[in-house]
């Protein structure tokens, strides 16, 4: 039986969806998405999925580290002025790390919203977000403007 393409992923005429065998999609080297491509093509999903994973990377190697650090930190030094400098850093790295850690969910939500296909679209309008606001910000669920309502929206209801 031969083969078709269905949402970016092969099967054969006889194959259920989930049993459908997804084809790796290899960036070009130095590949940067561009407004002349269709956009949130496999291209463009990858490389936004490679940049959220190299991220998530980042933050959860800096929280191991962090993690080894306040392990090894000695808490026995005789000047009190030592030990509260080092509270003081503890404090400050574990607040930096539960900001990372709320970071990391948000990486995963776009994880997922890249495998499901909403990926690149507005939450709340279903347009396009611009690939120049994913590419600062991937995790963005929202286009500007969208984000711009949301955040008045949220003042307002915030005063009350």
């Amino acid at each position: 039986m031969g083969l078709f393409v269905w949402s970016g992923t092969f099967m054969s005429g006889n194959t259920s969806e989930k049993d459908a065998v997804i084809e790796p999609v290899i960036l070009p080297d130095g590949y940067q998405p561009s407004q002349d491509e269709e956009f949130m093509n496999p291209n463009q999903r990858e490389y936004f999925r490679q940049k959220l994973i190299r991220w998530r990377t980042e933050l959860l190697d800096e929280a191991n580290q962090t993690i080894n650090n306040l392990s090894t930190e000695s808490l026995h030094k005789p000047d009190q002025m030592d030990r509260a400098q080092i509270e003081s850093n503890a404090a400050l790295d574990l607040r930096t790390r539960d900001r990372e850690r709320k970071l990391i969910q948000k990486i995963e939500s776009a994880l997922r919203r890249i495998d499901d296909g909403t990926y690149g679209y507005c939450s709340e309008t279903d347009e396009p977000i611009s690939l120049s606001r994913l590419e600062a910000r991937p995790i963005a669920s929202m286009t500007v403007h969208a984000q711009e309502m949301h955040e008045r929206m949220e003042r307002v209801h915030r005063d009350d």
